[in-house]
C-alpha cells in the first residue's frame, strides 16, 4: 500500500462516522459484533466477501467501490458480488409510502375517492406500525414514527387542498 492511501479499515471508519453511526450501530446493521467492527477499522482483521457486501450495502455503495485502492486482497476482491442490497426494508417501505402519497395527491379528494384514501391510510398505518415494532435501528424507528405523523398530516392536506379547489 502506498503512503497516504486509505486502508479499508480507515474507509469503513470514515463512512461509518459520516453516516453518524457508532460501531455498535454499524455492527447491528450488518449482524456482526462491535468488537469485529473495531478490528476491521483498526486493520486487525480482513473482512470476508460477505461482510464487505453487507458493509457496502449499509453504506449504499458497490462492494468493489468499498475496497478499491485499499489493499484488500485481490483474490477476495475478485469474488465480491457486483452489487449489494443498498436499502433496508424500512427505506424501501418509506419510498413506497411516498409514491402512494403522491398518487393520492394526484387522485384528489372526492366522495368517490374517499374509500380509496381510507384504505390506503389504513394499510400504511398497519405496515408502519409493524415496521415500528420490528425495527431495531433507532434511526430507522424515528423515520417510521415521522412517517406515521406525516401520513396523517399529508392526507389531511390532500383533503384541504381538494376542498379549496
Amino acid at each position: 500500500m502506498t503512503i497516504g492511501s486509505e486502508s479499508l479499515g480507515q474507509r469503513i471508519g470514515r463512512l461509518r462516522t459520516s453516516a453518524g453511526w457508532t460501531q455498535q450501530e454499524l455492527a447491528d446493521r450488518i449482524a456482526i459484533s462491535r468488537v469485529a467492527v473495531s478490528h476491521l477499522e483498526m486493520g486487525i482483521s480482513v473482512p470476508s466477501e460477505r461482510t464487505v457486501a453487507l458493509l457496502a450495502g449499509a453504506f449504499h455503495i458497490e462492494p468493489a467501490d468499498l475496497v478499491d485502492g485499499t489493499g484488500y486482497p485481490l483474490a477476495k476482491a475478485e469474488r465480491l458480488p457486483l452489487t449489494a442490497a443498498r436499502y433496508t426494508e424500512v427505506e424501501l417501505q418509506l419510498a413506497l409510502l411516498r409514491r402512494d402519497l403522491d398518487w393520492l395527491k394526484r387522485l384528489g379528494k372526492s366522495p368517490a375517492n374517499d374509500g380509496i384514501m381510507q384504505e390506503v391510510r389504513r394499510e400504511w398505518r398497519r405496515r408502519l406500525g409493524r415496521l415500528r415494532t420490528t425495527t431495531a435501528d433507532p434511526r430507522e424507528r424515528r423515520l417510521v414514527e415521522t412517517a406515521l405523523a406525516e401520513l396523517t398530516s399529508h392526507l389531511v392536506t390532500i383533503g384541504r387542498s381538494a376542498r379549496l379547489a
